[in-house]
């Protein structure tokens, strides 16, 4: 995206995405990509998405990174009663959402709802967000996993942001702390409970894009900026190659081998997120394909990282020379796949679990491979897996 691209270096500079940048990214439909019909959203679909915010991703990371949460907090907020997603969409669905997912602050019931406050760290896009969903404990509940939790639609007039965000990378989401100094007041119709968000749980007016289980998406879709950032690294790094004489005999050895492993690389992560984004859309809600879609995106961060680290050493001192495209990228991809949603040990051992369960339920299997051993699906049929797999 020109516009995103054309801004980048302001936005790692300053902090935030540019009003141009953010304006676009509206208007491409971003916002609206899972918003519900009956608010004329889009109610797209995981792989759309993957393209589109990878495409954005090859300009800025950052501009990225918000796209994708736009559209995925959108999502989430088609979980509200209809009377909570009416406040939101009734006028239009291309409404930004930030989102403080990790428990935080306190909830207290009141008459007609809840009153809330405390404070919110990360809010991605919090700057440029027209609502929030905040995520609390209910009363008398821990904010350890297992404690009941409820998600809260608040307008963005209503918080204050205090800028914290001083990423090494990533640096224009702006992922600031979200702030309510005082109790405000959020009526029943604008919360849900967030366990039914994260497992996708059926119900009025959802459509597929809805009751898919947020790990099932969420990290493909956190992927996606850093795959377009390491195509953009990949050409910034070919171009600068082709500028070093890496046509001339005795230097093409120096080019060779980093170019077409990190084209290797980059185009594995690019397969493995398009075949976990049309397991996402197909409508399943199996623990193996959610295990396996997490597996799959840290598997393919790790991809990404591989092949931004050997450019950016291929290139030596003109990368670590001062700021630049590659350099910004380095930076960016390193900072996104360090988050919790794509870290390959959490995913291998949730994946694991899930695998050997197999063999807890079906002792005789005990001396082979599980059964539910899964292959590739077929990009033709969307749900084309062997037989146990579900």
């Amino acid at each position: 995206m020109a516009s995103a691209a054309a801004h980048a270096s302001a936005a790692d500079a300053t902090g935030r995405l540019s009003a141009e940048t953010v304006a676009l990214l509206t208007r491409a439909g971003f916002a609206r990509h899972f918003v519900p019909g009956v608010w004329h959203g889009t109610e797209g679909t995981f792989s759309d998405l993957l393209a589109e915010v990878a495409a954005v991703g090859e300009g800025c990371a950052s501009a990225a990174w918000c796209a994708a949460l736009w559209a995925t907090h959108g999502r989430y907020a088609a979980h509200l009663p209809l009377e909570g997603q009416l406040d939101l969409w009734g006028r239009s669905p291309d409404v930004r959402i930030a989102a403080g997912l990790r428990p935080s602050g306190s909830a207290a019931r009141c008459s007609g709802g809840w009153l809330l406050s405390g404070t919110w760290e990360c809010v991605s896009g919090v700057a440029d967000a027209d609502w929030l969903l905040l995520a609390a404990p209910e009363p008398d509940e821990p904010r350890l996993p297992g404690g009941r939790c409820r998600l809260f639609a608040v307008p963005a007039a209503e918080i204050h942001v205090r800028e914290t965000w001083r990423s090494t990378g990533m640096r224009g989401t702006g992922s600031h702390t979200a702030v309510l100094d005082g109790p405000v007041v959020v009526p029943d119709h604008r919360t849900c409970s967030l366990s039914d968000v994260l497992a996708g749980s059926p119900g009025p007016g959802r459509s597929r894009c809805h009751t898919a289980p947020a790990h099932l998406g969420t990290g493909l879709l956190l992927c996606a900026p850093a795959l377009g950032s390491a195509r953009h690294a990949l050409r910034e790094w070919t171009a600068w190659a082709a500028r070093r004489g890496a046509g001339r005999p005795s230097e093409r050895a120096t080019f060779q081998l980093p170019l077409a492993q990190s084209a290797d690389d980059i185009e594995a992560a690019e397969l493995l997120l398009a075949d976990a984004a049309l397991r996402a859309d197909s409508g399943t809600r199996a623990e193996r394909d959610v295990a396996r879609n997490r597996r799959v995106a840290a598997a393919a961060a790790q991809h990404l990282v591989t092949a931004v680290e050997r450019l950016f050493r291929a290139a030596g001192t003109h990368a670590c020379g001062g700021p630049g495209p590659l350099e910004r990228t380095w930076r960016d991809v390193h900072v996104l796949a360090a988050h919790q949603a794509v870290r390959r040990e959490t995913a291998a051992a949730l994946y694991a679990d899930s695998v050997f369960a197999d063999f807890e339920d079906r002792p005789e299997q005990a001396a082979g491979l599980p059964a539910a051993a899964p292959r590739f699906m077929a990009h033709s049929a969307p749900t084309e897996v062997v037989a146990g797999v579900h």
